[in-house]
């Protein structure tokens, strides 16, 4: 856990457990490779085929222009709560930014259980040709606790892991491409091949799950020694690389694939592209790299959501023994947030709510922007580019919500039960306790 319960704490320059720029990078990409490229990448190639790399050019344009907000928020109110304290700095105290908190929180449970289950499958591989549904939740399982205790060893160690982590997956990713681009057909990329608008923009909001992982970087503020100027680096590096990334991978996948192969291999897009340079040995080259990939996920985002969990027991959303440390640097928080991850990872299906876990964090984000609105004074932001961040998120919450209401109706209930859920306890725990939000320091 990053912000220890303790005093000092909540001062983004206290203490000497310090994060730098390449381990906050690390964050920030650890948090959004795992994801988009191989928990998701075979349902959006699914849906945007060919055009695959647009719908993540046009996803990329979404979150840097989120970077962007997140980067004058972070600089301004530098702290280990990142959106956490944007939201009460720009709502102040009351059920809106308390339901919005746990409504976030949710929605970082949800992406740890979709993460740990992708670990899971992967990592099945390497032992059975056929795993069993046991096997695969007993892997997802043993991730979880595992980077749990990481995490538990304090900000140093949790961002030197990720390091490591990110960095191996990155080499196999890029050699991956690299390689791979030699052998692009140029006419699996032609636009004659493309699909309507219509589903490139679904693909785009399907894939924002990919990217939503930047916005961990701002909960590493606390440990950084000069937040103001280290915190938008490492957000526009961390966004940038990994566009770069993505569209590079898009290529190589679409441009060895035809849409029909991509089709009929939806399910292990990335590493059947693989296969036509690189064999066998080429499938399993990228599964190292997926269980890499999702392992940093886990890591990154158990890092950011058990701060989450952290700042809103502090602030008064949720009980106060949850700031308390249980064991090393590990708060209530995070035992919390495990806890809870493996808990829906085992009890319930997220293919359909997977799903939605974009669009949660595209109305956080909104919420976000439409609250910095109300600080640009404070920020010193260009109010234009925040209303773009603001309508850019709104319109591609639209357009995921259409897309799911005829793909998954009950994945879109699903959403909403879990937002009304976020607000509905909120205002009961503030009812039965009488807490209020404390000023954030």
């Amino acid at each position: 856990m990053a912000a220890p319960p303790s005093a000092s704490s909540s001062d983004p320059n206290s203490g000497s457990d310090q994060i730098g720029l390449l381990a906050a990078v690390s964050i920030g990409i650890g948090g959004m490779v795992g994801a988009g490229i191989f928990s998701i990448l075979g349902v959006v190639a699914q849906v945007a085929g060919n055009a695959m790399w647009l719908a993540f050019a046009i996803g990329g344009v979404v979150a840097l222009l989120s970077t962007y907000s997140y980067a004058k928020l972070g600089a301004a109110y530098p702290s280990a709560g990142g959106a956490v304290h944007f939201l009460v700095k720009s709502y102040g105290d009351g059920v809106l930014a308390g339901g919005l908190n746990l409504f976030m929180w949710a929605g970082y449970i949800i992406s740890l259980a979709l993460y740990a289950t992708a670990f899971g499958s992967y990592g099945a591989t390497f032992i059975s040709e056929r795993p069993s549904a046991l096997l695969i939740e007993a892997l997802a399982v043993g991730a979880v606790v595992a980077l749990t205790v990481v995490n538990a060893f304090g900000a140093r160690i949790m961002g030197r892991g990720e390091t490591i982590i990110v960095a191996v997956k990155v080499v196999i990713l890029v050699l991956f491409a690299a390689t791979g681009l030699w052998f692009v057909k140029a006419e699996n990329l032609s636009p004659m091949h493309w699909p309507p608008m219509q589903s490139v923009l679904f693909g785009a909001g399907l894939l924002f799950i990919g990217y939503e992982g930047f916005g961990l970087v701002t909960n590493a503020a606390a440990n950084m020694h000069n937040p103001r100027k280290l915190l938008p680096r490492a957000l526009y590096a961390a966004v940038l690389i990994v566009i770069v990334l993505y569209l590079v991978v898009a290529v190589t996948v679409t441009g060895n694939l035809s849409n029909a192969e991509i089709e009929q291999s939806k399910d292990y897009a990335l590493a059947e592209a693989a296969k036509p340079f690189l064999g066998e040995l080429g499938f399993r080259l990228i599964a190292v790299a997926a269980l890499f990939s999702t392992a940093s996920a886990i890591n990154a985002t158990l890092f950011g959501s058990a701060n989450v969990c952290y700042m809103i027991a502090r602030d008064g959303e949720l009980p106060v023994r949850l700031t308390r440390t249980a064991w090393k640097d590990a708060t209530g928080g995070l035992m919390l947030t495990a806890g809870l991850v493996i808990l829906v990872m085992l009890c319930f299906d997220l293919s359909g709510i997977a799903m939605m876990g974009s669009a949660a964090f595209l109305l956080v984000y909104a919420a976000v922007n439409a609250g910095h609105l109300r600080v640009l004074k404070e920020t010193g932001a260009s109010a234009v580019i925040v209303w773009l961040s603001l309508v850019t998120c709104l319109g591609m919450f639209g357009i995921l919500s259409v897309y799911t209401y005829q793909q998954q109706p009950a994945a879109l209930l699903a959403l909403v039960l879990i937002a009304g859920a976020s607000f509905a306890a909120e205002s009961v725990y503030r009812h039965m306790t009488g807490r209020r939000i404390a000023a954030a320091p």
